[in-house]
């Protein structure tokens, strides 16, 4: 059961900031998440949209990188304002 507040990276809204809760994915798909920057803690921030909607661009670290919503599905976050 998902905590309250926290929700998929792929639901947060375009332009909004939110705080990496956990990373539920596993194996090699982990791995490249944790190489992109995406680990608990960290800040993102959702930056486009591409015109089909799938993948999403997130600045993170520093970096824009592009997810497809599948992937970012085992990301969840806790969109910021909630805990600051």
């Amino acid at each position: 059961m998902a905590e309250k507040g926290v929700f998929p990276l792929g639901g947060l809204p375009l332009g909004a900031e939110g705080t990496i809760a956990a990373v539920r994915a596993e194996g090699e798909l982990r791995r490249r998440l944790t190489e992109l920057g995406y680990f608990p803690g960290e800040r993102v921030k959702k930056v486009l949209v591409s015109p089909l909607g799938d993948p999403s661009a997130y600045l993170v670290r520093g970096t824009v990188t592009a997810i497809r919503r599948q992937d970012a599905e085992s990301i969840l976050i806790r969109e910021a304002g909630e805990w600051d």
